[in-house]
């Protein structure tokens, strides 16, 4: 891969990365709150929902975040928020919601959070790829 090449995929890997920081940190942060449609989104999806339950899923979200965010452990990080994502898919599919907008939504969030992180480290591919 020439310099300038591998200079792009850097920057598109920071520019993915700031848009997955970005949703990550806001979905994390309305749950913390938590904002009424966030209960009303979980009543929705069949649980018994709950202030305590909004707040330790956004917990749980910005703590896997805060590791993606961090360069070593960056890795972690996407392994978590990929399992996260594995999670709210599954709850989908339970809920019987459309499949593009909402059971895929997960997919389309973690495809945008890999592929920050791999166009942008270097040793992340290595990880994965060697």
């Amino acid at each position: 891969m020439s310099t300038s090449s591998a200079s792009a995929s850097v920057w598109i890997g920071r520019v993915l990365t700031g848009l997955a920081i970005a949703f990550w940190l806001l979905d994390g942060a309305i749950k913390l709150a938590p904002i009424a449609p966030v209960i009303e989104n979980l009543h929705g999806l069949g649980f018994d929902a709950t202030d305590g339950l909004a707040r330790g899923l956004g917990v749980l979200q910005l703590a896997c975040l805060a590791l993606y965010m961090v360069p070593r452990t960056s890795l972690l990080g996407a392994v978590l928020l990929t399992g996260y994502l594995g999670g709210a898919i599954a709850i989908q599919v339970h809920a019987d919601n459309p499949l593009f907008s909402h059971i895929l939504f997960g997919t389309y969030v973690g495809l945008v959070t890999w592929a920050g992180l791999l166009l942008r480290d270097r040793q992340a591919r290595a990880a994965l790829f060697h």
